[in-house]
């Protein structure tokens, strides 16, 4: 597949209205591959977010009432215009925040898969009867919530579409999404081929915008839940914000996930597993970035880790042999390095791989190796915090009640990942992990459309996926009926 860069849409949609302009300004987008502006984004301020809020409320009244069946049909072309735009939402994906179009495939074709699980939910969520005393009729309606702020982060916003927001229309909910400003061109894409297959004006609105604009969407008086995806920090601020109201949250946050690898595990698979790192360049939630292996196998198998790694390409995003791109900017590079630098001045592991900046015909991009470490202190920054860049921290473990101390020790519990032959054990630390999703043997710990994914302790709470997904955004409410 030939992908080549497009024109990225600019602008935000508010109700009916497609803006160049907004109260917040504008920000140059700088193409992460080559440092150089190839966008000037349009930043909504909290008169934009306001009308937008206002523009979902107004379009709520109708959309919930529509049949659902008819809601399910409109979604469903939705899904085909997806499809049929697949190649310009990989070329997006590869401008705004450098995916190589090799992985942008496989990420974009999620987000269409996602999308089209959602869409078929859309007729099939409903109220139950409840047992009651023959002279009564007890009943439950699923209702949608109303106005839902969408507020997404920039690693996969293709894919975001189908997982965070394409559940909340499919419920009858209306959205106002807000788009990280570092990477909004999919957003945009996406409203406008909702709007071309038939989602009325107002159901689906984008506020591409700082954090002034989050702000004003999160605490508007018109929002009846917010589904946010980004970091703790963030979440944090956000969670405030709501409990003045007691608005409703999904949150789906970081992780720091442990990859087990026990001494009669698959090799192959292991270290397929363990080159997990490198998808996003690291920069992705759900990644493996801590790799435990047994003492009896720790030798051998870091030395088939590490070898692997050194041979990944890193390049241009438009190139298709290209596995590994830039991370999303020149801050993010200091702040990834930042961590790499502290861990070799406090010797909290052995520096094996990587470690600097790409330079060469790179040297204008983001771009960082595969940077691996060996023995580190499983209490080290290192080791605890999300880095949210290609970088590996590798620890030994004697036996199975130290590979899951060391596992859940730490403040993350979205995902970790199990190699071992043995299923009675695998069964075990599977069950022992403080995580809300577990990949064993090459199982992906973020399974297809129709599974659960969602964290919990400090990677939040909620689920996507499957019919959960859309109970995220309908309320129930009981109705009892006296016959007599």
């Amino acid at each position: 597949m030939t992908i080549a860069p497009t024109t990225p849409p600019v602008g935000l949609l508010v109700g009916e209205d497609w803006r160049s302009t907004a109260s917040g300004g504008t920000r140059e987008h700088v193409n992460a591959a080559t440092g150089t502006v190839q966008a000037e984004i349009t930043l909504a301020g909290p008169d934009e977010v306001d009308e937008a809020v206002r523009a979902a409320r107004g379009a709520f009244a109708d959309w919930r009432r529509w049949h659902p069946t008819e809601r399910r049909r409109v979604l469903q072309r939705l899904v085909e215009s997806m499809t049929a735009h697949r190649k310009e939402f990989i070329a997006l994906s590869a401008q705004e925040c450098g995916i190589p179009v090799q992985v942008g495939q496989a990420i974009v074709q999620m987000g269409i898969d996602w999308a089209d699980s959602a869409a078929t939910w859309a007729d099939k969520v409903a109220g139950e009867v409840i047992p009651s005393a023959a002279n009564v009729f007890d009943y439950t309606l699923a209702e949608p919530y109303g106005v839902v702020a969408v507020i997404l982060t920039w690693n996969g916003p293709a894919a975001s579409m189908g997982i965070s927001v394409m559940p909340a229309l499919a419920a009858g909910c209306c959205v106002v999404v807000k788009p990280s400003e570092l990477a909004p061109f999919s957003a945009l894409l996406f409203a406008r081929l909702a709007r071309e297959a038939g989602v009325p004006a107002g159901v689906i609105n984008v506020v591409t915008g700082d954090a002034q604009a989050g702000a004003a969407l999160v605490a508007h008086p018109g929002v009846d839940k917010v589904s946010f995806t980004g970091g703790i920090a963030t979440a944090q601020a956000i969670s405030a914000a709501c409990s003045r109201r007691l608005t409703p949250l999904l949150l789906e946050l970081g992780g720091k996930s442990a990859n087990i690898v026990f001494d009669d595990a698959d090799r192959k698979k292991a270290l397929k597993s363990a080159l997990g790192i490198i998808v996003l360049s690291g920069q992705g939630c759900i990644v493996p970035s801590r790799l435990l292996v047994q003492d009896s196998i720790y030798d051998e198998f870091v030395e088939q880790v590490t070898g692997a790694l050194s041979q990944i390409r890193v390049g241009d995003p438009f190139d298709p042999k290209s596995v590994m791109g830039p991370v999303i900017s020149d801050a993010a590079c200091d702040r990834i390095l930042g961590f790499v630098d502290r861990a070799r001045n406090s010797q909290a592991g052995q520096l094996l791989l990587g470690g600097d900046r790409l330079g060469g015909e790179l040297s204008d991009g983001y771009y960082l190796p595969p940077t691996v470490f060996g023995d580190v202190d499983n209490a080290s920054e290192l080791a605890q915090e999300e880095i949210f860049g290609p970088v590996l921290a590798i620890m030994r473990f004697t036996d199975e009640e130290h590979a899951v101390a060391m596992a859940n020790d730490t403040q993350f519990g979205l995902a970790g990942f199990v190699h071992t032959t043995d299923m009675s054990r695998a069964v075990r630390v599977s069950a022992a992990l403080d995580v809300g999703n577990v990949g064993v043997n090459g199982g992906g710990a973020m399974g297809g459309p129709e599974a659960p994914f969602g964290g919990v302790k400090q990677s939040g709470y909620g689920r996507e996926g499957g019919k959960g997904a859309l109970l995220e955004f309908l309320r129930i409410k009981n109705v009892m009926v006296d016959l007599d």
